[in-house]
């Protein structure tokens, strides 16, 4: 396994990091698969394990705490994020003071911790001045319950630079690291927030890495779902919507590159995303040993330039240049 430091901080993550989103705790049986899977992962390198409040109404915090318990707090980097409502009172959801403060104790004793390595604003609350957010966060910080902050999703180019100048403004502490979702077929961060990060010194963990299961190359057009497959159950329908002609034809030209880089499509998108030294660690999500075990792989797998070339034309993606004249 191979180490990055998250952005400019002397935090060092494993390039291929577990994430709890789809943990499964439905029953023992796939407690106990989720529980081996993270203990695997842990043994062969992997350091930081990223959770939410929201997962599973605080119980992946939990069950993520009650086994990293077992290892030396030292040895890992365990991240959790705010935002979404934990009960029906009025305060008891975004961004305010009062919301982060009662939080942050509610994560620490679900997780049965001292203090979260990386803390992040789950999404963005229009409804709470930036300035009362980030100084709250930044108080944390001074207080030992978190040693780093960040934003996850909705918080867009100009959002981070306004964060960044009441940052400077208020001498608070940095923020730190940055969490969207990003992959092969969603590269909407390269548009502007990659800069803003690589210009204010922050690192990039992004999340959904394999676009939903579409860029593991087990679903084929003209095809039907494979049995218990995400397509097959999630409520939301995300990977439905992926599931596109377009999208299908790029993932099959795409394999025959991993092919002929002697992996398979998983690997090839996961160390695609570690291309960039802006990214810090690839949140992944592992059901198995096996999937566990073909993510880690990708862990300092370099895709030659030609292959880059080649996978860029495939995606025809372009970043966005206003012209003028």
């Amino acid at each position: 396994m191979k180490y990055r430091s998250v952005g400019k901080s002397g935090l060092k993550v494993s390039e291929i990091s577990v994430g709890s989103w789809m943990t499964d705790l439905a029953g023992s049986e796939k407690a106990a698969i989720a529980e081996k899977t993270i203990r695997e992962a842990y043994d062969k390198g992997v350091n930081f394990f990223d959770c939410a409040d929201a997962y599973s109404g605080g119980e992946a915090e939990k069950f993520l705490g009650r086994i990293l318990k077992d290892y030396a707090r030292s040895t890992y980097v365990v991240s959790s994020k705010v935002f979404f409502p934990t009960g029906r009172g009025v305060n008891e959801w975004g961004l305010s003071r009062k919301h982060i403060f009662e939080n942050i104790d509610r994560t620490l004793k679900n997780m049965q911790m001292d203090y979260i390595d990386m803390y992040y604003c789950h999404r963005f609350d229009p409804t709470t001045p930036m300035e009362e957010t980030l100084r709250a966060l930044s108080d944390l910080v001074t207080q030992g319950k978190i040693l780093y902050y960040g934003v996850s999703e909705e918080w867009n180019g100009a959002r981070l630079t306004e964060a960044q100048s009441i940052i400077q403004k208020y001498n608070l502490h940095p923020m730190t690291v940055v969490q969207p979702q990003y992959h092969m077929m969603d590269r909407y961060i390269e548009h502007e927030i990659m800069d803003v990060c690589e210009k204010y010194g922050m690192g990039i963990t992004p999340f959904s890495p394999l676009a939903q299961g579409l860029l593991t190359g087990k679903y084929k057009k003209g095809q039907p779902y494979p049995e218990g497959s995400r397509a097959t159950h999630q409520a939301d329908k995300q990977i439905n919507n992926l599931l596109t002609d377009e999208n299908l034809d790029k993932v099959e030209k795409l394999e025959k590159i991993a092919s002929d880089l002697g992996t398979n499509m998983s690997v090839l998108a996961l160390a695609w995303i570690l291309r960039k030294d802006i990214i810090s660690s690839v949140i992944t999500g592992a059901s198995n040993a096996a999937q566990l075990e073909n993510n880690l792989a990708a862990s300092g797998f370099v895709i030659p330039e030609d292959a880059l070339k080649e996978i860029d034309e495939i995606l025809g993606f372009e970043k966005f240049v206003r012209r003028v004249g």
